[in-house]
C-alpha cells in the first residue's frame, strides 16, 4: 500500500505541471547591432539653388490685323522662320476695296465742288471791281470757298484713311523671327484686332522660370546684378551667365510661385528650350553636416543617435536644422565636434541599446561567392 507522502507527491503532480507550463519562457538577449557611424566636424551651409526654366524671346509679339473680316490665307505656320515684311495673313479685301471706291468718289466730289466754288469767286471779285455787287456779297462767296476747301480735305483724309485700311487687310511681320503659334484658321472671321499668331523676334533671349514665395525676395535683391545667375542647358555641361531682368509683382493665382525672366543675351539656343537655373546660396555657419540617413523625427524633435564609446551604447540626442543642402542636412545646435552619430539604421534603434561598429571588410568578405570546389 503506496506511503502517505507518496499519495501526497502523486496529487501535486498536475499542479507542478500546470505551474511549469504557465511560467514565462526567458527572453533571449536583445543581439549586438551593427552601426555605422560618423564623426561630427564643424561645417558650413551653402551650395546651389536650381530651378528648372525656359528658354523664351525678349520679345513676342501676339500679331492680329487691325480690320475686321474673313481670314481668306494664312501662309505662316508654327516654326517658320519670317523676314521682316513677310506677308503672314490675309482677309478678304472686296469690302474694303469698294470702300476705298467709295472713299476716292466722294474726293472727286469735293474736288469739284472746290474748283467751281474758285471759279465762282474769281466771277464776284470781278464784279465787286466793277461796283456791281457789294463787299458783303462777295464775303459771303470767300467763305463758301473757304466752307468747299475744308471739305476737300476731310475728303482727301478719309481717302487716305481708306487707303490705309485696305492695305491692313494684309498682316505682315514687324520684325525678323519664328512663329511660335497660331491663334487664328483659314475660314474665321475675325474682329479687328484680333490675335492670329505669335511672332518671336529675333535678338536676345530670356530663361523664364518661376520661384516660390519664400525665395522671391532674394531673386529680387539680384535685379541688375549682372551674371549673378548661371543657365546651362540639359545635356550641356558649359553654362551661359544670365542676368535677373524682371520679376513678376505677383504671384500666379493657381501655382503661388513668381515668374522671374532672366537675361541670356542673343545665346545659340533653341525658343522652348529646357534650361536649369543656378543661383549660388551664401554660405553660413553650422555645428555639423549630416546626411539625411542620420535625422529620423521624434516625439515631434528632430533628433539623432548619438555613441557612448566607452559603454558602446546609443543615446538620442535632440538637434535643430539649419536647413538643406543637397543630400546632407546643415545642423545649427545640439551636437559638438568629436562626437560619434549614427549615420544608418536609426529606426531599429532604442535608448541604451548595444551597438558595434560596422566592419565593411567582414561585411564584403561574407557578401563575397564561395571559391569554387577542385575537382
Amino acid at each position: 500500500m503506496p506511503s502517505r507522502t507518496a499519495l501526497l507527491s502523486i496529487a501535486l503532480l498536475p499542479a507542478t505541471l500546470w505551474l511549469s507550463a504557465c511560467s514565462p519562457k526567458p527572453q533571449a538577449p536583445e543581439p549586438v547591432r551593427a552601426v555605422r557611424v560618423m564623426t561630427v566636424t564643424a561645417d558650413a551651409a551653402g551650395g546651389v539653388q536650381e530651378y528648372a526654366g525656359e528658354v523664351r524671346a525678349r520679345i513676342e509679339s501676339r500679331l492680329g490685323l487691325r480690320v475686321a473680316g474673313k481670314l481668306v490665307a494664312r501662309p505662316a505656320e508654327v516654326g517658320q522662320r519670317v523676314r521682316s515684311g513677310q506677308a503672314l495673313a490675309r482677309l478678304d479685301p472686296a469690302d474694303l476695296a469698294l470702300q476705298q471706291d467709295a472713299a476716292q468718289a466722294a474726293l472727286r466730289s469735293a474736288q469739284a465742288a472746290y474748283d467751281f466754288a474758285v471759279a465762282d469767286v474769281k466771277r464776284f471779285q470781278e464784279l465787286r471791281a466793277q461796283g456791281f455787287i457789294s463787299a458783303a456779297e462777295l464775303e459771303r462767296r470767300e467763305s463758301g470757298l473757304e466752307a468747299q476747301r475744308a471739305q476737300l480735305d476731310q475728303a482727301r483724309a478719309q481717302a487716305s484713311t481708306q487707303g490705309n485700311l485696305t492695305s491692313y487687310s494684309v498682316l505682315t511681320a514687324p520684325a525678323a523671327g519664328v512663329v511660335t503659334a497660331t491663334e487664328a484658321e483659314v475660314g474665321a472671321v475675325l474682329a479687328a484686332g484680333t490675335p492670329v499668331l505669335r511672332l518671336a523676334h529675333d535678338g536676345p533671349r530670356d530663361v523664364a522660370f518661376a520661384v516660390p514665395e519664400d525665395a522671391v525676395d532674394g531673386i529680387r535683391a539680384l535685379l541688375g546684378r549682372r551674371d549673378a545667375l548661371r543657365a546651362r542647358a540639359w545635356g550641356q555641361a558649359t553654362a551661359l551667365p544670365a542676368t535677373v531682368r524682371e520679376v513678376a509683382a505677383a504671384a500666379d493665382p493657381v501655382t503661388r510661385t513668381f515668374l522671374v525672366r532672366a537675361d541670356i543675351g542673343p545665346a545659340a539656343v533653341q525658343l522652348g528650350q529646357t534650361m536649369t537655373v543656378q543661383l549660388d546660396l551664401p554660405r553660413r555657419d553650422a555645428a555639423a553636416r549630416l546626411p539625411l540617413t542620420a535625422v529620423m523625427g521624434q516625439q515631434g524633435q528632430t533628433a539623432v543617435w548619438v555613441l557612448d564609446t566607452a559603454s558602446m551604447t546609443v543615446k538620442l540626442q535632440p538637434i535643430v536644422v539649419a536647413g538643406a543642402d543637397g543630400n546632407s542636412v546643415m545642423v545649427a545646435s545640439g551636437l559638438q565636434p568629436g562626437q560619434r552619430v549614427v549615420t544608418a539604421g536609426v529606426h531599429t534603434l532604442t535608448p541604451g541599446q548595444k551597438v558595434k561598429l560596422f566592419d565593411e571588410a567582414l561585411a564584403a568578405r561574407a557578401a563575397a561567392p564561395a571559391p569554387a570546389a577542385s575537382r
